[in-house]
């Protein structure tokens, strides 16, 4: 027995219900949607914008989420399975003999393109300022990311390569022997401490800062840590290019978030929920 390692044996299920088991990772799915939602109404509140319009958007989020995160694992690291005539049923099909297991298998790459989609199309409809309220969404979006990194850690999923650190997790349900990397770990230490920035950076300011201050130094943290801890990781190889593919994919979003620093330092984002010239719309009959 290795003494210098965390033996990790923890059941994925919580508890079962007939043929229903309910996960940690569900558990953490919700937990992020209703903390969000807890901490969004507070925020709204705060700046006396309609709380109808965070029910609105909560909807283009969670639709945003759950499609994006899918696709993009099923289109970024398991094309060759998913878009074949035989499995392409199961994109979007949670159950596996039977039995209700959720999507196995879900990219935070795919999330964030989805969810930048889905606030062009709020936007469209409601023309509240998209860059105004993405400062707000990222922070608890890093609370969330937190909450589904942990949920990988108790499926004993998403880990890196072998390691002598004291921490090295040895994952036992998947056969493990030797301390590996608690990657997913790492990755929700590393999301709890951006939300605790984000959160204290947005409560100093009461809420006054240039727009997209917070969201273009998010996507470079968030993205950056994610980056860096790829290097320890092990699947997503990329072959005849000395990165992973979630290396890859994190690239353009750390580039994205220093331009968008840089605009935002020379105000070229609209100030407000509702910049001047746009038209306030009610969404009350939609709810």
């Amino acid at each position: 027995m290795i003494l210098n390692a965390i033996h990790w044996n923890v059941d994925p299920v919580l508890f079962h219900i007939g043929s229903f088991g309910l996960r940690w990772y569900s558990l953490g799915f919700l937990c992020a949607f209703v903390l969000g939602y807890l901490i969004l109404s507070r925020i709204f509140k705060h700046e006396k914008v309609d709380g109808s319009y965070l029910d609105s958007v909560v909807v283009y989020m969670f639709l945003a989420v759950l499609i994006g995160a899918r696709l993009g694992h099923c289109l970024f690291y398991d094309f060759d399975y998913f878009f074949t005539s035989e499995h392409w049923t199961e994109i979007f099909w949670p159950f596996q003999n039977g039995r209700f297991t959720g999507f196995q298998g879900l990219a935070s790459h795919g999330a964030a393109i989805a969810i930048l989609i889905a606030m062009w199309l709020y936007w469209k409809k409601y023309r509240m300022n998209p860059w105004w309220f993405l400062d707000r969404l990222v922070i608890v979006v890093a609370l969330g990311g937190a909450f589904i990194r942990l949920g990988n850690l108790f499926n004993s999923e998403i880990y890196g390569t072998e390691t002598t650190l004291p921490w090295g997790f040895i994952f036992e349900q998947n056969g493990e022997t030797v301390p590996k990397h608690p990657t997913g770990l790492y990755e929700a230490l590393s999301y709890l401490a951006i939300f605790g920035v984000s959160l204290w950076y947005y409560i100093k300011k009461k809420g006054q800062f240039k727009t997209c201050s917070i969201f273009g130094w998010w996507l470079v943290a968030l993205f950056g840590a994610r980056f860096l801890i790829e290097f320890v990781k092990t699947n997503g190889v990329v072959e005849g290019i000395p990165l992973l593919k979630g290396q890859l994919l994190s690239i353009p979003f750390i580039i994205g978030g220093l331009v968008i620093v840089w605009l935002s330092r020379r105000d070229k984002f609209p100030q407000g929920p509702f910049p001047q010239g746009e038209k306030k719309k009610s969404n009350k009959k939609d709810n």
